[in-house]
């Protein structure tokens, strides 16, 4: 027996756009999972969009305020896509209303804020998620069992790495992404929080670090209306960016390891060139998100001139199998989210926790954190969650 679930969107930019079309999907590929996702509300502040987005996706209501949403009795689960400065405020709500919350990263401004709500669920007794979706590619799934498995022998050392450039553009609007007050941290919560999870998923704890961050585009022309994404604002007043562009960062792991963390949003030539190599003792793991299918794999007994296989990804890996009847076949990037709504509602439907949680998120806004001190400090600086 599938029971429907009332769900909610808060915030209708793309994001907002991603978590509605993943909840439409997830009873196609997920045909025996206990419950059914139904789209009963959206809240979205920019006069139109709630309308236009329940006319296109099918919420039975709209709404310009969020807080409608908590009260409602139909709402059991809500997305929260809204700005960062308002993922405290709206998570702590939601929890506290007995909703179950699926957030996106970074959760808040900061550290606090991500425990804030971490705290928040715990004391409601409801099922937290949060959208690091690069760890739930099957390619990356397949490299963590097989460091696990030891298949390439201890870790020594690793690089993540997240260029992009959708900020390079000067003109690109100065909206709460580049203002500490609204969006906190820059390119550490939008880029980097994806690679200290992406670290930590794969590695283990980070015990200590130290980082150096810079601001390469100084100054931006504020929008003269309502923007979405990384729109651009060409002849509007320009400000002063308040958050870095760039973070770059030698990490310690608790088993010993060495890792590289380097993330930039300003990065030409780069489009979301995201990925990381993992080399061990006896071989090594090569992902990039661009050829998301494809894990380059070493591991032999040669040590010296060892070759790398290129693997492609098929159903025995991570949930491929949910997806593609055969390796080779491509997985994007809206299906990670799919995926991430799976988890999420499953934890729903049994009670315990599937995916990346609150937790997870405080354990990486504790890795920025110390990027952060780091970068005050000059020094090594103890990851203390």
């Amino acid at each position: 027996m599938v029971r429907a679930l009332g769900v909610a969107v808060v915030g209708f930019g793309w994001m907002g756009r991603v978590h509605s079309r993943a909840y439409a999907r997830v009873p196609h590929h997920y045909p025996r999972l206990g419950v059914r996702p139904d789209l009963v509300a959206v809240a979205e502040e920019v006069p139109g969009r709630a309308e236009e987005a329940a006319a296109q996706f099918g919420f039975a209501s709209a709404t310009r305020d969020w807080r409608e949403l908590a009260a409602d009795p139909r709402v059991e689960a809500v997305s929260i896509t809204a700005p960062n400065f308002l993922h405290r405020e709206i998570g702590t709500a939601m929890a506290a209303a007995g909703k179950h919350i699926w957030i996106e990263k970074p959760v808040g401004l900061g550290l606090a804020d991500a425990r804030a709500v971490a705290d928040a669920v715990a004391a409601a007794g409801v099922q937290g998620a949060v959208g690091f979706n690069y760890r739930n590619a099957p390619a990356v799934e397949t490299a963590r069992d097989l460091i696990a498995a030891g298949e390439i022998g201890a870790v020594t050392h690793a690089r993540v790495r997240l260029f992009s450039d959708y900020a390079a553009h000067p003109d690109s609007a100065l909206t709460w992404r580049y203002e500490r007050e609204r969006g906190g941290s820059g390119v550490l919560g939008d880029l980097a929080s994806h690679g200290a999870d992406l670290a930590r998923h794969l590695l283990g704890d980070i015990t200590e670090l130290t980082a150096d961050s810079a601001v390469f585009v100084t100054h931006r022309p504020r929008p003269t209306g309502a923007v979405a994404g990384h729109a651009r604002a060409t002849g509007g007043a320009p400000g002063p960016v308040g958050n870095e562009d760039y973070v770059g960062c030698l990490l310690r792991f608790a088993s010993g390891a060495r890792g590289v963390l380097e993330a930039c949003r300003v990065s030409v030539g780069e489009q979301n060139a995201y990925g990381f190599e993992v080399h061990g003792t006896k071989g090594a793991l090569f992902w990039d998100f661009r050829r998301m299918n494809e894990l380059g794999v070493s591991r032999g007994t040669a040590y010296q001139d060892q070759p790398v296989s290129r693997v492609y990804v098929g159903p025995g890996d991570g949930e491929f199998g949910a997806f593609q009847p055969g390796a080779a076949n491509a997985m994007g990037y809206d299906d990670l989210k799919v995926v991430e709504a799976y988890r999420f509602l499953r934890s729903i439907a049994e009670g315990r926790p599937y995916g990346a949680t609150l937790g997870d998120a405080v354990r990486s806004a504790a890795v920025l954190e110390a990027m952060e001190r780091s970068v005050s400090s000059g020094g090594w600086i103890a990851v203390r969650p």
